[in-house]
């Protein structure tokens, strides 16, 4: 099954792979079921973001439309990650994975480094995953591309229960962090032109959907309360597409959690409304 979005047939013909890593072999969540979530977002997808009058069924599209062509190519085991990206960006086409836990995300950065060079970090999550006592797991990911990435680039957005050991990891390595309490008292224009002023040339976005608030996203590997709201992440989103992205990922969706399948349908959207402010077309 392929996510609604997919408009073209072959990976030749396409500006935007989409493909699915269906592992949580590095997750330590005491919820289970990451790994269904690339299909379950598909499988919703196909459900919700399409409509059908007569014999004939048409896509829901976003607002901006869709311009770019994009590609689905299913799903890959965890160590095709590399392989799989960097055939993609050689021919500099964006890749978007869908996981499975975030430690995925650190294989697709180190391969997309060895395309662009280091990239510009925006990762959304409730957690700063920048646990540096241990590694290649899903709590260590910000420790673990710091080779690949240009910290006085990249933020980390939707910030809200770190360890001792992260708080002294993002002071040492100064990573700016915006919390749901600054984006109440800022406001998201102001954090969205302190987002965008940072920026270098290729940014990466990563996206733990725990970083919005389980009120709007109940089917996540590890919930925290007091998170951001999904239109604020939406608007962000679409704002740094717009700026231009090498690449994106969407981790940590737990179906076995969601309810009514809320997270994976709010999934499915943000990829089409990410990909509907991508600025390529072929």
């Amino acid at each position: 099954m392929k996510i609604c979005w997919a408009n073209v047939e072959s990976f030749a013909e396409a500006d935007v792979v989409i493909f699915g890593i269906p592992d949580e072999s590095k997750s330590h969540s005491l919820r289970k079921g990451s790994s269904e979530a690339p299909h379950k977002i598909r499988e919703i997808s196909n459900i919700r973001d399409t409509y059908k009058r007569g014999n004939k069924i048409s896509t829901g599209f976003p607002l901006d439309g869709i311009k770019c062509k994009v590609y689905d190519q299913g799903n890959i085991l965890r160590a095709e990650v590399g392989e799989t990206v960097s055939k993609i960006v050689s021919k500099s086409k964006v890749p978007i994975a869908l996981g499975g836990d975030h430690s995925i995300s650190t294989e697709i950065i180190k391969s997309i480094y060895k395309r662009y060079g280091a990239v510009s970090l925006v990762y959304f999550d409730a957690h700063p995953d920048f646990i540096s006592s241990a590694s290649g797991y899903y709590g260590s990911v910000v420790n673990d591309v710091l080779p690949y990435i240009d910290v006085k680039s990249s933020i980390q957005v939707g910030i809200r229960t770190p360890e001792q050991e992260e708080i002294d990891n993002i002071k040492k390595h100064n990573m700016p962090v915006v919390t749901p309490l600054d984006m109440l008292k800022s406001g998201i224009v102001k954090i969205e032109k302190n987002i965008l002023e940072r920026l270098g040339e290729n940014v990466y976005v990563s996206i733990d959907m725990d970083a919005i608030d389980p009120a709007y996203a109940p089917g996540v590997s590890v919930p925290v309360p007091l998170g951001l709201q999904s239109l604020d992440v939406l608007y962000l989103l679409k704002s740094v597409a717009r700026h231009g992205i090498v690449g994106l990922d969407i981790m940590e969706v737990c179906p076995n959690y969601d309810i009514k399948d809320r997270t994976s349908h709010l999934t499915s959207r943000m990829i089409g409304e990410a990909i509907s402010s991508i600025n390529k077309t072929s």
